[in-house]
């Protein structure tokens, strides 16, 4: 199955602008105001409620003040969650964002999910080699495939062993924004639903990796839908598919994303899923992610 209707997230404690990833995240820019974690968790509570509303059932775990990660809001990074009881643990760029992965939220989720396995790729940060779990690849987990574009937190070697340990089949490429400066998650120019793909191809500048890319999306059946680079800076590719509690399909963005596609776009992605937006500005700006980098998807089976 290619969406879940159970959903982690992690509320913020300390969310703040984080220096340690701006260097190569050119979607963060820091707020000139000291309420920053004020307003963020007003954002994410907001967000929060929106889900639970529209039936979707998100485990919610607090963060901590110590250590200082003032990314955890992004737990889609370090974790993912897979249908055959597997948890994988990724290896992040930044040394603050390392201590994010906290087992005792592992532990906590095996109350109500079955975690029969857990393969911790996080020894490769001793390498520098990274790979920065659900952000650096867009999978599509009903036909196998995993769409990463390579950065310097998306690592090639990293990849091809994810895809050795889960069976998945890499699709790799070079993505690039209008300054062609690295894009350095693969999800915030692209989102794969259960019968569409909503993706940035100019960010793609080599014409046969974008041939590749598409005919890979095209070959499973699925309608692909073009974002600009203009709407892909909106975090208009930064969406996520989810089910609710119905079995109904919602696709989840920001509203900034959601303001930024015209009605043609809107049409399209309306014949697949249900849209719901919340506002996240304060979270996008200062943490260069949006409404996909909050949700960490749990696909593991479910304890009776």
């Amino acid at each position: 199955m290619q969406t879940t209707n159970h959903i982690l997230m992690i509320r913020p404690v300390d969310f703040k602008f984080n220096e340690q990833t701006a260097g190569n995240n050119k979607f963060q820019v820091a707020s000139t105001g000291s309420d920053v974690q004020t307003q963020a968790l007003k954002e994410f509570d907001a967000f929060v409620d929106l889900l639970y509303k529209n039936g979707v059932d998100v485990t919610v775990v607090d963060d901590t003040l110590e250590p200082e990660t003032p990314d955890s809001i992004f737990p889609n990074n370090w974790v993912s969650f897979h249908e055959d009881g597997s948890v994988y643990l990724y290896p992040m760029f930044s040394e603050n964002r390392r201590l994010e992965r906290r087992r005792e939220i592992l532990d906590g989720l095996k109350d109500k999910f079955e975690v029969n396995h857990i393969s911790d790729l996080s020894f490769y940060e001793h390498q520098h080699a990274f790979l920065e779990g659900t952000g650096s690849m867009v999978l599509d987990r009903t036909n196998k495939n995993a769409y990463a574009c390579l950065s310097v937190r998306t690592d090639e070697e990293v990849l091809n062993n994810f895809c050795m340990l889960t069976g998945y089949e890499q699709v790799a490429f070079q993505a690039v924004d209008a300054t062609n400066f690295p894009i350095y998650h693969t999800n915030v120019m692209m989102c794969i639903g259960d019968r569409f793909a909503v993706i940035c191809l100019d960010s793609i500048k080599d014409p046969e990796e974008r041939l590749n890319v598409t005919i890979s999306l095209k070959g499973t059946g699925k309608e692909v839908i073009e974002i600009s680079l203009d709407q892909m800076n909106k975090f208009a590719g930064n969406m996520l598919q989810v089910a609710n509690a119905a079995g109904e399909n919602l696709l989840v963005m920001s509203e900034q994303a959601y303001l930024s596609l015209n009605a043609e776009q809107i049409t399209a992605l309306e014949q697949y899923s249900r849209i719901i937006y919340a506002p996240l500005y304060t979270i996008e700006k200062n943490g260069g992610g949006s409404a996909r980098c909050m949700l960490a998807e749990i696909h593991l089976p479910g304890k009776d």
